[in-house]
């Protein structure tokens, strides 16, 4: 038997008590572990600089080191994130309809734990405090693999969550790590049929497409983000400066930052410099069209660029004629994540809100909203770009399930 199978027999196990819990007592674990995780922060800070140090020994810069190392603010905002989950209304058990049918049946549709879930992500450290804090809350253990730059980081965190829950009388393999960050490591994971319930890819457009290409395990596919702001001509422009700025620069490397950039053609003239200046400020490389080359000297940009997810302090931007062009340029090249349109129409607000295919469309505000915890979810297992089941950031609701119940009174058909 494989350690994979061993991990997952364990979940299925701390699953069945996980199910039973009492919000009170489930509420209980999240605020002892977010105080666990204050307590010990110099031991995951320790960990977190180890691994920090080796992923630059080996070439690793830029943003892939902003989302992998922790401070103590960030781990203060994970502890929070486990606070606010714990004081959201829990899910299971909620009966979401009831009705009683023509021959006395009674029959409803109530809330219920998915299992187990599996996540499979890069170096993101609070990614496995979030994913606890959910799943625990929504009543699910959860086995998690993370990158191997994060090791030290996950490996910490997690066992500081497991030792928590054993402390207070509760199944230590509510949470698990995957110890091996192998390839065929995580392959094996995608095949834990009736073991893993669910499985949820975090990170890159590689990473996300080997799990949904080759999983046999039900998948909800978390997308990149090829992030658009578009600038229509009726924009107030000081707004619309500020926007793209915190959009792009605010934190470059997450999957809700701005990396394109359309402008109205009437507004171009004005517009192109003033945005420029802001994000040359910045240290932005800009990208641009034939109008934005000639206009401010920017790189010229390739086909390649118009659907690149740069995750880095790089966006490309282009003049369109209107709306139409902008909604038409998003639909061949976004990534149906977050788009957003600054306006004073109201018709071209609409139109953009109506026909643009987004989980998250904006009207004058920074795509970096879609958030779970910006949203009010308390924190988020990951952004869905998919239509099936869930769509957005998903919170407690989303990553449980439902089944139906029946009243009867001896009733046969």
């Amino acid at each position: 038997m494989s350690r994979l199978i061993e991990m997952g027999q364990a979940a299925k196990d701390a699953s069945v008590v996980l199910a039973k819990l009492k919000t009170t007592e489930k509420n209980k674990a999240l605020i002892a572990s977010a105080e666990a995780l204050e307590k010990n922060m110099d031991k995951i800070l320790e960990a977190n600089k180890s691994d920090v140090e080796s992923a630059i020994e080996n070439g690793v810069k830029g943003a892939f080191i902003d989302r992998l190392t922790l401070n103590e603010d960030r781990i203060k905002g994970m502890a929070d994130g486990l606070r606010d989950v714990a004081k959201l209304d829990d899910p299971i058990g909620e009966v979401l309809w009831m009705k009683t049918l023509a021959n006395g049946l009674k029959i409803g549709q109530k809330r219920v734990p998915m299992g187990v879930i599996g996540i499979i992500f890069e170096a993101r450290p609070n990614v496995t405090a979030d994913a606890f804090g959910l799943c625990l809350k929504a009543g699910s253990a959860t086995i998690l693999r993370g990158g191997k730059e994060a090791f030290k980081s996950n490996t910490t965190i997690v066992n500081i969550f497991r030792d928590t829950l054993e402390g207070i009388g509760l199944p230590k393999d509510c949470v698990q790590m995957v110890e091996d960050t192998s390839r065929e490591t995580a392959n094996e994971m995608m095949r834990l049929n009736g073991l893993i319930d669910v499985l949820i890819p975090r990170g890159g457009a590689g990473l996300i497409q080997s799990v949904v290409q080759n999983s046999t395990v039900p998948v909800i596919e978390t997308g990149t983000g090829n992030c658009h702001t578009y600038v229509d001509e009726s924009a107030d422009l000081d707004m619309a400066v500020k926007i793209v700025i915190n959009a792009k620069t605010q934190r470059p490397g997450v999957c809700n930052a701005c990396e394109s950039l359309l402008v109205h053609e009437n507004i171009a003239d004005k517009f192109i410099p003033m945005v420029t200046k802001a994000l040359r400020e910045k240290q932005v490389e800009i990208r641009g069209d034939k109008a934005f080359v000639e206009s401010v000297g920017a790189v010229p940009a390739t086909e390649e660029d118009w659907g690149k997810e740069y995750s880095d302090l790089i966006i490309s931007a282009k003049v369109v004629k209107d709306v139409d062009e902008a909604i038409e340029h998003i639909r061949k090249y976004g990534t149906k994540h977050s788009e957003c349109i600054v306006t004073e129409s109201y018709s071209n607000a609409q139109k953009f809100l109506d026909e643009v295919d987004a989980a998250a469309v904006y009207v004058n505000a920074s795509t970096r909203f879609t958030d779970g915890g910006e949203f009010g979810f308390g924190a988020e297992i990951g952004i869905s770009t998919q239509k099936l089941h869930a769509r957005g950031p998903m919170g407690l609701k989303e990553i449980a399930t439902t089944k139906y119940i029946i009243y009867g009174n001896g009733q046969t058909r």
